[in-house]
């Protein structure tokens, strides 16, 4: 393997747990709106991810992939209830395991208080109105928690039956299993609140069902947030994420990918939000200074660094200084699949990704697509 000079660290490989990934470069979970309204994979959706692991990336993450019934947040998501979701899932990991060396990471996930479907209920550990939806959230039993929790464990095994290389458990941005990790939604006196012991016990118990199911040694992840940004005095702080962070670590997950905020911008319109603008250079790379602080706690964890990368110089400054592992981009790998091999074929200009998020509003033809690209290529060919 020819190894850039200039960029030696991001194109060398990594390990999450045992699984050797062939560069550091991680394709975030990113919803791609291509499923059926049922959440069964179609032959776009492969297509998509077929496009993407042709362009050189180390790791996918797959979109979110709802666990449950319940758990579905929008049409044409992804989901796992049970067998028949298998076949399409399968094409799709094979699909994937085409192109060298590239491994394909499931995130599982249950939307929670966040369920945009009319006919759906929305549900969390307490009840609460969705700033967004204005809908009253539920607050679920301990029955019901219980089968979520089994619901997690059973997805986890079904795509890891589909061939999938690792697993991550969707503990972020305003979705169920953060909420029960922020003391602005999670108001339970029984055992999944107060304590912070407590209101990360539904992740412990999913990661321990989900380890005992499939072996010590296939990777387990966790996308997880480590504060709200809802003012200081409210929701969940940093001081509290690192805390949680290292918890996580000591629970036995392979890797974490640090994330904030919520869903519901109302309370979220932090530069530091997964999906901030970003107007300058020097507004890139939003998440590190908060990495830089959790990455001491990682032992033999790895750290995933999202947020607003775009410069590949940057991307390894940052593995070379130790502040990170792996780098997982989102919306640069929208407008250019092929990033990751533009830069490992010598041209280092950063992502042509300009943040603008108009991506954030496609998705009805039933796929995300950057429209300024588009437009783009419109006015090319015109």
């Amino acid at each position: 393997m020819v190894i850039n000079l200039e960029l030696k660290n991001l194109f060398s490989p990594g390990y999450i747990g045992n699984v050797k990934i062939k560069n550091k470069i991680v394709r975030t979970a990113t919803y791609m709106a291509g499923a059926t309204e049922k959440g069964y994979v179609t032959d776009n959706l492969i297509n998509i991810y077929d496009t993407l692991a042709g362009g050189g990336i180390g790791l996918i993450i797959s979109g979110y992939i709802a666990v449950h019934p319940t758990g579905s947040a929008t049409p044409r998501m992804a989901c796992y209830f049970d067998k028949p979701y298998s076949a399409g899932q399968k094409r799709l990991v094979d699909t994937v395991h085409e192109h060298s060396e590239v491994k394909f990471c499931a995130q599982i996930a249950h939307t929670g208080s966040q369920a945009y479907y009319p006919n759906q209920e929305p549900i969390g550990p307490s009840q609460m109105i969705n700033p967004i939806t204005k809908r009253t959230v539920r607050e679920l039993s301990l029955k019901e928690i219980e089968e979520i929790v089994e619901s997690f464990i059973n997805t986890g095994v079904g795509l890891y039956d589909c061939g999938y290389d690792m697993v991550q458990v969707h503990g972020g941005h305003g979705y169920l299993l953060s909420d029960f990790l922020s003391p602005f939604t999670n108001k339970r006196s029984d055992d999944y609140g107060g304590s912070i012991n407590n209101r990360i016990r539904i992740i412990r118990e999913i990661f321990s069902g989900l380890r005992d199911a499939l072996g010590k040694s296939f990777p387990i992840l966790i996308k997880l947030n480590t504060m709200d940004f809802l003012g200081e005095d409210k929701g969940l702080q940093f001081s509290e994420g690192k805390q949680i962070t290292k918890e996580m670590i000591d629970m036995g997950f392979d890797s974490v990918e640090p994330t904030s905020g919520r869903i519901s911008l109302k309370y979220s319109n932090n530069k530091t939000y997964p999906s901030a603008m970003i107007n300058s250079p020097d507004e890139e790379n939003f998440f590190l200074p908060f990495v830089k602080e959790l990455k001491p706690l990682m032992n033999d964890s790895k750290m995933i660094l999202m947020g607003g990368i775009r410069n590949p110089l940057k991307a390894e400054e940052f593995l070379r200084e130790g502040f990170t592992d792996f780098i997982s981009l989102c919306r640069p790998l929208i407008y250019e699949p092929n990033l990751p091999n533009r830069w490992k074929n010598g041209d280092h200009s950063p992502a042509l990704c300009n943040s603008c998020n108009a991506c954030l509003g496609t998705g009805s033809r039933g796929y995300f697509y950057c429209p300024i690209k588009e437009k783009k290529e419109k006015k090319k060919n015109a």
